[in-house]
């Protein structure tokens, strides 16, 4: 904190909740794309550094005798996002990109998530050792990002709807479906397409968002409760921490997994005429 006194319970949060951003300025908006947060994109591709290193380490390290433990955990996730994009992407030759790209969403998504595992104070200290005095390190915890990478997967699903149906097959689907091929329902059909396209992209971001955004909020305030000057409130403070901890891990998994598979179903959705 910049202040010279300890904060309130309001300021501490207002403070973990406020971007480092491209403006040099407090910004404390759950969405603006007119700055840059700079803590989201250096977490986020520090992450997607670490993730690309595991695949290739993981890959590179495989052999066809008897795996090791980490060879072996490996094959599993492999296996299960496999078997997922079989079961929704029909096109053999899609997997061959879909599959890969849906295992790294997984993992990075799963390692973004797991910084919220962190204690709240360890990484936002360390910066302001360095002049650094707001970072938010969770960046599946930033709705400029979940919408970011939502956006993503609205763009490869309109490169398969081309790819497959070709540029026009695609128009006179964007025209024709759900209600039909009359002309007077031309315009309620297109309309339609841009909703779904519309709330499936911002569903798919927010849900991550909300769900980060809410865990983030709880170790804050376990963490305020570890500053009460009180043994209980600190006895209080490690048996919350750690049982929500443990809570969390099965969340940060779960919004992963989630993340992952709506990503394989809106592609192979596009693979699909109606």
């Amino acid at each position: 904190m910049e202040t010279g006194h300890a904060p309130t319970s309001s300021e501490y949060i207002v403070h973990h909740l406020t971007h480092l951003n491209s403006t040099g300025h407090a910004q404390k908006a759950v969405i603006d794309w007119s700055v840059l947060n700079i803590d989201s994109m250096f977490y986020s591709v520090v992450l997607g550094i670490i993730t690309l290193y595991f695949l290739w380490r993981a890959a590179s390290k495989a052999t066809s005798g008897v795996p090791g433990r980490f060879q072996a955990a490996v094959e599993i996730l492999v296996e299960m996002v496999a078997d997922q994009a079989k079961g929704i992407v029909h096109s053999a030759e899609s997997r061959k990109f879909v599959a890969p790209v849906a295992l790294t969403v997984f993992v990075w998504i799963f390692l973004m998530n797991a910084m919220d595992l962190l204690p709240v104070d360890l990484l936002p200290r360390i910066g302001a050792l360095f002049g650094i005095h707001y970072m938010r390190v969770v960046p599946s915890a930033d709705l400029n990002m979940t919408l970011g990478l939502s956006i993503g997967v609205l763009l490869m699903c309109l490169y398969y709807n081309v790819k497959i149906k070709g540029f026009g097959g695609w128009v006179h689907e964007l025209f024709t479906a759900p209600f039909g091929s009359h002309p007077l329902l031309y315009p309620v059909n297109f309309v339609m397409q841009m909703i779904e396209f519309l709330a499936k992209t911002v569903s798919h971001g927010m849900r991550l968002f909300g769900n980060m955004y809410a865990g983030e909020l709880v170790f804050m305030l376990i963490a305020l409760l570890g500053g009460t000057a009180t043994v209980m409130g600190f006895v209080g403070h490690v048996i919350a921490g750690s049982i929500w901890a443990v809570f969390h891990i099965l969340i940060i998994t779960l919004q992963a997994f989630i993340f992952m598979m709506l990503t394989l179903v809106y592609i192979g959705q596009a693979h699909e005429s109606h």
